[in-house]
């Protein structure tokens, strides 16, 4: 039965805990690699299955989750995702070997893979038509205000208690969710009238073998110098082999385990693309300025992640008023407004050089927040709005997923591009210092001074002049590469603007129907 609108705020909080955990935990463990990899005698390729795993899980469980709600009931379903998530957050807490802490990140993805699109369905459920512009900017804040606040609170943990402590702070907030989602949601009508389906074996394991296996090509790939790669080349085909079969499986399965019979609706198929782009550049960015921070400027992991702080700020003022916005005005044009300014703020990191101070950061990012505050909830509106409630959970699933796998690619994009055109600019600029350059030999021979001037003796002032320049070159070659990504991630959010056109603007009323 369809919740009461009498209480739909306190619905709107109980499903808004479980979401934002997850969404934290997608990018809080990042800035805390290092530690664990020290902290349990792991090698740094090791190191980084903490992330993939969780990732992996996470996007196999996404597309499922409708399929998974209407065969063990909503509410049942959700609540033990919550508790699995919790549990699992303990015992990634106290694992005690890495094996251990990827088996356990493996268990809290899957139970996270669900949260997200769960939690927005029944969202999305409890308001009216005219009310759900402000149900998902309810929504957005968490979902866009996580990946920007986790990496600043995983940093803050891990420079002032220690690393387990990213996992523990999920038990209260999870016990609370629970406690919150027992009490006030039920199982809506049309779900519980649903007679048991016939379990799509095949399409479930192609599944799994499908989305897990794009995953590590997709976080494995440059580490792995791509398709030199044996393994990278095997998993590649696995993608696509069991890609293609899911396709034709789901297409005449009566009860498929993935709905992609929702993407025969144009506008869906549209905004899923919009909001595949848009994870794409937030998640890029969300690994490209930490680095750019950490490896140029020698910020420590928490003064990195308080950088990222007033995109969160912006993005939870705005959202509520861009809610309310959707209502009146038409969402493509407000998508469009956040995809422009978006793209002014990865422009923006392209005017900073080696002497940049921190209040420098404020604007670019501030500008960043204005941009996915405009971007989400317009977006999702659109993308969902003609769903049925039957349709609500598959179709949520698909457009996490989308988001999520966006961002899987932008991250591997970004690394592989910063790791090839930095090389490209190294040796560009290496083959313009030479013997032969008159600026090098001043350069050269003013450092060798210098360090004759601090009691070395000439042949090691000579040695460390040339070691010198050297790093100037690395570096400068490094600030040329961070402002030739930041214009691509900036371009990847204008060039999806033109896919808006195949969205319609939801008819008064049309919504409407949708949500009853």
């Amino acid at each position: 039965m369809k919740e009461s609108t009498t209480n739909k705020w306190i619905i709107a909080l109980a499903v808004m805990l479980p979401a934002l955990m997850e969404v934290i935990d997608t990018s809080v463990a990042n800035v805390a690699l290092t530690n664990i990899q020290g902290s349990l005698n792991a090698g740094a390729d090791e190191a980084t299955w903490v992330l993939t795993s969780y990732m992996v899980s996470n996007a196999v469980v996404l597309p499922m989750t409708g399929w998974l709600a209407r065969r063990f009931g909503r509410k049942r379903f959700l609540m033990t995702c919550i508790t699995l998530f919790t549990l699992s957050s303990f015992l990634c807490g106290a694992a005690p070997s890495l094996a251990t802490l990827i088996a356990f990140r493996i268990l809290q993805g899957a139970a996270g893979g669900a949260l997200i699109p769960m939690s927005q369905a029944i969202l999305l459920e409890s308001f009216p038509a005219a009310e759900q512009g402000m149900a998902n900017a309810i929504f957005g804040v968490g979902v866009m205000f996580g990946p920007i606040i986790g990496p600043a609170l995983g940093g803050w943990i891990t420079d002032n208690l220690s690393w387990r402590w990213i996992f523990y702070i999920n038990l209260p907030v999870g016990l609370m969710a629970l406690a919150m989602v027992g009490s006030v949601i039920s199982d809506p009508v049309y779900a519980a009238r649903k007679a048991r389906e016939k379990v799509d074996y095949w399409g479930l394991s192609l599944l799994v073998l499908g989305i897990g296996a794009l995953q590590i090509v997709l976080d494995k790939g440059q580490q792995d110098d791509w398709f030199s790669s044996p393994f990278i080349v095997a998993m590649s085909a696995v993608t696509v082999i069991s890609l293609v079969l899911l396709l034709v499986v789901e297409l005449r399965h009566p009860h498929p385990v993935v709905n992609l019979r929702l993407f025969k609706n144009l506008e869906f198929s549209a905004g899923n693309l919009v909001m595949f782009m848009v994870g794409f550049g937030l998640y890029g960015s969300l690994m490209l300025i930490p680095q750019f921070l950490q490896s140029l400027l020698g910020y420590t992991a928490t003064r990195a992640g308080m950088v990222m702080a007033p995109g969160g700020v912006a993005t939870l003022v705005l959202m509520p008023f861009v809610g309310l916005a959707v209502g009146r005005y038409d969402g493509r044009k407000i998508v469009c407004a956040g995809l422009v300014i978006s793209a002014w703020s990865m422009f923006l990191w392209q005017r900073f050089s080696l002497g940049v101070s921190y209040d420098d950061f404020l604007w670019p990012r501030l500008v960043a927040g204005v941009g996915l505050a405009l971007i989400f909830v317009p977006l999702t509106t659109l993308t969902l709005s003609k769903m049925t409630p039957e349709q609500m959970g598959d179709a949520s699933g698909l457009f996490s997923l989308l988001r999520n796998i966006g961002g899987s690619v932008g991250i591997a994009a970004t690394s592989t591009l910063l790791a090839r055109v930095n090389q490209f600019n190294q040796n560009t600029l290496s083959a313009q210092v030479n013997s032969f350059s008159l600026q090098f030999q001043q350069t050269l021979s003013g450092l060798t001074q210098s360090f004759i001037g601090r009691g070395m003796e000439s042949e090691l002032a000579g040695k460390m002049g040339l070691a010198s320049i050297y790093r100037m070159v690395q570096q400068q070659a490094a600030l040329l590469t961070f402002n030739r990504v930041f214009w691509l991630l900036g371009f990847a959010f204008l060039a999806v603007i033109p896919f808006l056109l195949l969205i319609k603007r939801p008819k008064p009323g049309a919504a409407a129907v949708a949500a009853h």
